[in-house]
C-alpha cells in the first residue's frame, strides 16, 4: 500500500484518488438493489423527495441561526483544565473562556452533565463526547473545542481516562458562574445537556448560541444533528426504539 503523506492527500486530494477521478459523467448511483420491486422503487423515490425537502429545511434553519443578532458580552470566568494527555491529573492550569478559543474567533463548548458529587457523567452526554473525540482534529481547524463540566478537574479527568478522551480540552467550571449564567445548572445543582457557541472580538467573548437536548416544548432531538449514533439508528428499519446508551466502555 502506498504511504499516505500530506502532499499525496493535500488540498487537491480530489485530483489524486481514483475513486473520484474514474467517475464517468452521467453515472448515477441507484437507490435500490438489483431485483427491487416497482412498489419499492416508487416508495423510495417518494422518500427521496421528502429527504431533499428536509435537507432544504435544515439549510434554511442553519441560515436563520447564523443571522441571530450578537449575544451579550460575557464575564471572564475563571476555569481550570489540565494537559491534553490524561496520564496524570495535573498540573492544573487556570484558564478563561477566551483562552479556550485557541487561534480561532469561534468556540464550541459541550456542557457535560457531571455533578461535583457524582463519580461518572451522564451516559447520554458521554456518547456525545465520544463522538467529539473522534472528530476533534477536524473541528479544531475551524473553531476552538472544549468539554466543560461542573465536576472538579481531578474527577473529570479520572472519568475521561476511563472513556479514552485524550486530546480533548476538558475544563472544570467548579466555583464559576458560567453554567448558572448560561442556564445549564439549576437551583439545586441539576444539569442540562446542551452545547454553546461563542465568538471572540479581541479580548471580549460573546455568547452566540445555546441548544439543549430538549426543545422549549419539552420534546427531544434538540442536539441530534451533532451525533452520528442517532442518525445511524434513524436509518435502520427498527429506528431508535427504546435504546439508551450506558457508560460501559468496550475494547
Amino acid at each position: 500500500m502506498t504511504e499516505l503523506t500530506g502532499s499525496k492527500l493535500g488540498a487537491e486530494w480530489w485530483t489524486e484518488l481514483k475513486s473520484i477521478t474514474l467517475h464517468v459523467e452521467g453515472d448515477q448511483p441507484p437507490m435500490w438493489a438489483a431485483g427491487a420491486s416497482e412498489e419499492y422503487k416508487r416508495a423510495r423515490r417518494e422518500l427521496a423527495e421528502a429527504e431533499m425537502a428536509l435537507r432544504d429545511q435544515v439549510e434554511a434553519v442553519a441560515a436563520q441561526r447564523r443571522e441571530l443578532p450578537p449575544g451579550p458580552v460575557l464575564p471572564e470566568y475563571r476555569l481550570v483544565e489540565g494537559p491534553l494527555e490524561l496520564a496524570a491529573d495535573g498540573p492544573e492550569m487556570p484558564v478563561t473562556l477566551a483562552d479556550l478559543f485557541g487561534p480561532h474567533d469561534q468556540l464550541f463548548v459541550y456542557h457535560l452533565m457531571f455533578h461535583a458529587d457524582d463519580d461518572e457523567a451522564c451516559p447520554m452526554c458521554s456518547l456525545w463526547v465520544d463522538g467529539f473525540r473522534g472528530v476533534a482534529h477536524h473541528i479544531q481547524r475551524r473553531a476552538g473545542l472544549a468539554v466543560v463540566a461542573a465536576a472538579p478537574l481531578a474527577t473529570l479527568r479520572r472519568y475521561a481516562r476511563y472513556r479514552r478522551w485524550s486530546g480533548l480540552r476538558l475544563v472544570s467550571a467548579a466555583g464559576s458562574q458560567l453554567l448558572t449564567d448560561l442556564g445549564m445548572q439549576g437551583s439545586r445543582g441539576g444539569q442540562f445537556p446542551a452545547f454553546s457557541v461563542f465568538t471572540r472580538e479581541g479580548d471580549r467573548v460573546r455568547h452566540a448560541y445555546t441548544s439543549c437536548a430538549d426543545f422549549p416544548d419539552r420534546t427531544g432531538r434538540g442536539m441530534d444533528l451533532l451525533s452520528p449514533v442517532w442518525n445511524v439508528l434513524d436509518v435502520l428499519p427498527s429506528g431508535r426504539g427504546d435504546w439508551l446508551p450506558d457508560n460501559e466502555v468496550t475494547s
